[in-house]
């Protein structure tokens, strides 16, 4: 292996400038963005040693340190797969942009080297057959995947109470902020008592704390974008059908979809575009025919909010006084780059009250089923149904780590419907038109090109939550990040400010289905007039942060 070149001492720089020569040029890892990467290897920055400086912070901080825990496999290979992209760059052959860059997985894409575990120990060691679409569209393109990160189990609302009423069941089934029964606990690198979110808290988790330059993440009701609101970083749920979805763990196909994850809107825009197309094994992604790009960089440019109309939804404000002094400063910021905005827009009544229940419901319905259908096609030795897992999860031969999501899969258990039965058709085939009606409404009436609203209405959360403290009876109405997944719209997540604790508040900008190039162009915009973002103060830089070439 090659001498890591991570640093360059001073008295080196300082006679190398006295002889007329010009001072190595230098990564910070913290705030490179792929554009800057790319430069640094053009000009002699080997992959090799990008990948070491990452793994080295995950070594200081992953397992040691504050202690993390994002992680739940590291690639044993990347090291060796980036000195082959090295290898490549030298030989002429460049993949493109993502060529040599390190990445991180949400632990439940399927990779046909590293096991999927969706977060469960009942998965532990699978090996799926192949990798998920968007993998091979990322390994093809030169990514090295440093590692497969934690998650919320089974992302979450995969066996869960939500939606219950009983004090008893909901203490019973409520899962610690960022915890898995395979990964165990993942901490908030803001605040050690704070969870990362769910249910990609792992990836959030990971990428704030600058284990790899992107990550990927899924997102059902809010699973990318809560964890990238917790963690202070950017990131994207993307028109439904942009990005496959075959070879994800499900949980609820009506909503899914994965989505990218990183410390700059400029690194959401590329990862995002090598990733769409149209994929055979995923009947959703035809309609992305006639709207995907394979370069979004193009319509990142400040300016882009001048003349836009951008609502503003209050409805999701009035939680946390922090959260909220955040936001409006990001409206006056809004105002200052020339953004006409309405505010405030109002959903209607009936898509607030509703929204919850009705995904609760239809989750869980297509939950069951469709985990069923992904455990088919796994290799003998793993549970083959949704009852199974049930089953096992509730043995205590089992030695379950994670007693309330038992709980929680047996509570899910009973109260799934069947994909056949009217209630559930009413819900998916009906409640879907009907919230799509709405929120193009809203679009309609106030001409708008996009609705901001806080992406979260409080900050991160105590990942164990104080039995003293009553919960807050808005809490379920509280975000509107579902409603991007019961249209399919896309919902694009960017820094906007430090609560008066120290803890990230993003906003959102929501906009119709494949507007993907206007939002990625506002958020950008307001990312360069803010530069919110913050490196979280217990992980720190390391020397090896500032990579010498």
């Amino acid at each position: 292996m090659k001498p890591l070149r991570l640093h360059v001492p001073l008295l080196a720089i300082a006679l190398a400038c006295a002889a007329g020569a010009a001072p190595a040029a230098t990564l910070d890892l913290d705030t490179a963005t792929i554009a800057d990467v790319q430069a640094a290897y053009k000009a002699g920055l080997s992959a090799e040693a990008l990948t070491q400086a990452y793994l080295a912070r995950i070594a200081a901080y992953d397992k040691k340190g504050p202690a993390i825990n994002a992680v739940i496999t590291l690639n044993p290979k990347a090291l060796a797969e980036a000195k082959a992209l090295d290898a490549e760059r030298r030989a002429g052959k460049l993949r493109g942009p993502l060529h040599g860059v390190p990445i991180v997985l949400k632990d439940n894409f399927d990779t046909y080297d590293l096991p999927t575990t969706a977060g469960s120990q009942l998965l532990h060691g699978s090996l799926p057959p192949d990798d998920a679409f968007v993998v091979k569209k990322l390994r093809a393109a030169g990514a090295v995947i440093v590692a497969k990160v934690n998650l919320s189990e089974f992302a979450g609302s995969g066996g869960s109470v939500s939606g219950a009423k009983d004090p008893a069941v909901i203490k019973a089934g409520r899962v610690p902020n960022g915890f898995s029964s395979e990964g165990g606990q993942t901490h908030n690198p803001h605040d050690l008592t704070r969870g990362p979110s769910g249910s990609s808290g792992g990836t959030g988790a990971a990428i704030a704390a600058a284990f790899a330059q992107f990550g990927l993440g899924t997102d059902t009701g809010g699973s990318v974008r809560g964890p990238s609101s917790a963690n202070g970083i950017a990131g994207l749920k993307p028109t439904r059908g942009l990005m496959s979805r075959d070879g994800i763990v499900p949980l609820a196909l009506s909503y899914d979809t994965g989505g990218p994850m990183a410390r700059s809107v400029y690194d959401v825009a590329v990862a995002l575009g090598a990733m769409t197309g149209v994929d055979a094994a995923d009947a959703a992604t035809a309609p992305s025919a006639a709207h995907f790009k394979t370069d979004y960089t193009p319509y990142l440019k400040k300016g882009s909010l001048k003349g836009a109309r951008i609502g503003i939804a209050r409805d999701f404000m009035g939680r946390d006084a922090g959260t909220d002094a955040v936001m409006e400063k990001a409206i006056a910021t809004l105002k200052s780059l020339g953004a006409v905005v309405v505010d405030p827009i109002q959903y209607p009544e009936y898509m607030l009250v509703s929204k919850q229940p009705n995904y609760n419901l239809l989750v869980a319905s297509e939950f069951k089923a469709q985990l069923t259908e992904y455990l088919h096609t796994l290799k003998p030795g793993f549970p083959r149904s949704f009852d199974e897992i049930v089953a096992k999860a509730n043995d205590p031969a089992t030695r379950y780590r994670s007693p309330e999501k038992a709980y929680a899969l047996k509570y899910t258990a009973a109260q799934a419907l069947d994909l056949s039965d009217p209630q559930y058709l009413a819900l998916k085939n009906e409640e879907m038109v009907a919230i799509k009606a709405g929120i193009d409404a809203l679009f309609s009436k106030h001409k708008l090109d996009a609705i901001v609203y806080p992406t979260s209405p409080t900050p991160a959360t105590p990942i164990v939550p104080d039995p003293d403290k009553p919960a807050d009876p808005r809490a379920a109405s509280g975000s509107a990040t579902s409603f991007a997944n019961q249209t399919g719209y896309p919902d694009l997540i960017v820094p906007a400010g430090m609560s008066a604790g120290g803890l990230p508040v993003t906003i959102s900008f929501f906009g119709p289905a494949w507007s993907e190039p206007k939002l990625l162009g506002y958020g950008y915009d307001f990312e360069q007039a803010t530069h919110a973002i913050r490196l979280p103060k217990n992980t720190p830089a390391l020397a090896g942060d500032r990579i010498h070439y």
